[in-house]
């Protein structure tokens, strides 16, 4: 199925770069299907960055402004998506320069980045996992979108083994995480609007629900 996906990613414009966002809950295993879709995309020849949108939160004075554990909060301010934008989305875009910041903020130490510039290789397909790639903020960031799909009860089971957190997304701990992201598809309906949707529901027999019609 990796390959299926990797072979609809678009071939690169000249020089420029192809920007794929890999979308899907918390849990849902975007993260591993992007680095694997990353090792995919190699195997074709491709030049390949692999980013993040976890390396552009806001401070956490700014995501716990309205409340540790607001909804509205985690779906408003987790990320800082103007600097994700302009510092590195849109210079991988068409007719960017290819020079890029790959992290604007430190999780672990709560600190901003401005690090140097990296450079993208010529044609190289960039690969981004992140929450929320199909909100308006981001509306034109990317070149091909994958939505990840799993049912909250598969998330949440999933991030209780990974982050010990409670395993039924009904449970009041998970209520910031679980209702931002239903605001979310409310909002944005990103199954509708990705251009594949990919079931990971299996972690060993993902399939391929949605592609393109040419």
């Amino acid at each position: 199925m990796l390959a299926q996906v990797a072979d609809l990613v678009p071939p690169a414009v000249g020089d420029d770069c192809t920007r794929i966002g890999v979308d899907g809950v918390d849990g849902a295993g975007k993260s591993t299907f992007a680095r694997e879709l990353a090792e995919a995309l190699r195997r074709l020849g491709r030049p390949v960055v692999e980013l993040t949108v976890d390396d552009w939160h806001h401070p956490r004075e700014r995501r716990y402004a309205r409340g540790r554990r607001s909804p509205e909060g985690f779906w408003l301010d987790s990320f800082d998506y103007e600097r994700l934008v302009t510092e590195c989305l849109r210079p991988l875009g068409p007719s960017g320069t290819r020079r890029y910041r790959a992290a604007g903020h430190d999780l672990g130490t709560d600190r901003l980045l401005f690090d140097e510039l990296d450079s993208a290789p010529a044609g190289a397909a960039v690969v981004v996992d992140g929450l929320f790639l199909h909100r308006a903020e981001l509306e034109g960031a990317f070149d091909l979108t994958v939505f990840v799909d799993v049912p909250f009860e598969v998330s949440a089971a999933r991030m209780a083994v990974r982050d010990g957190s409670p395993p039924d997304p009904a449970h009041p701990d998970l209520r910031r995480y679980v209702e931002a992201q239903r605001t979310y598809f409310a909002e944005c309906a990103p199954r509708d609007r990705a251009d594949l949707v990919v079931d990971n529901t299996e972690l060993d027999a993902p399939y391929l629900v949605q592609a393109p019609l040419d």
